[in-house]
């Protein structure tokens, strides 16, 4: 008998939104992407081929679409919140690696853009 780890990954989500420090950040808005590992201690899938037992992308999309829409000051936030929700709705997720990146970040460089990573584990 052996065990297989996987993970579901979102990669390149491309949304508009308003986080920032700076008020005109999130009063004007601008566009962010976000790369997203899963972690999943679930495996049944894996033989059985049905949705039951694994986490479903496009439900993993709505989570971040829906907290992406909530205005932050920090990128932090924002992730933690995403994680946060995201281990809320399936107890199947045991770790999750997230980079959120503002795009066009007001610091005049170009091609410029910041992120943050966070990498979390579901407490035994």
């Amino acid at each position: 008998m052996y065990t297989t780890d996987y993970t579901i990954q979102l990669k390149g989500v491309h949304l508009y939104a308003h986080h920032g420090v700076m008020e005109q950040e999130r009063t004007i808005g601008a566009w962010f992407t976000v790369d997203i590992e899963l972690e999943i201690s679930e495996y049944s899938c894996l033989e059985s081929d049905n949705i039951e037992g694994t986490v479903s992308y496009a439900d993993v999309y709505e989570i971040i679409s829906r907290e992406m829409a909530t205005p932050s000051r920090l990128l932090e936030n924002v992730c933690y919140r995403i994680s946060k929700a995201i281990y809320e709705a399936f107890g199947q997720v045991k770790g999750i690696t997230m980079t959120l990146t503002k795009d066009t970040p007001p610091m005049g460089g170009d091609r410029l853009n910041a992120a943050v990573t966070i990498k979390s584990r579901r407490e035994a």
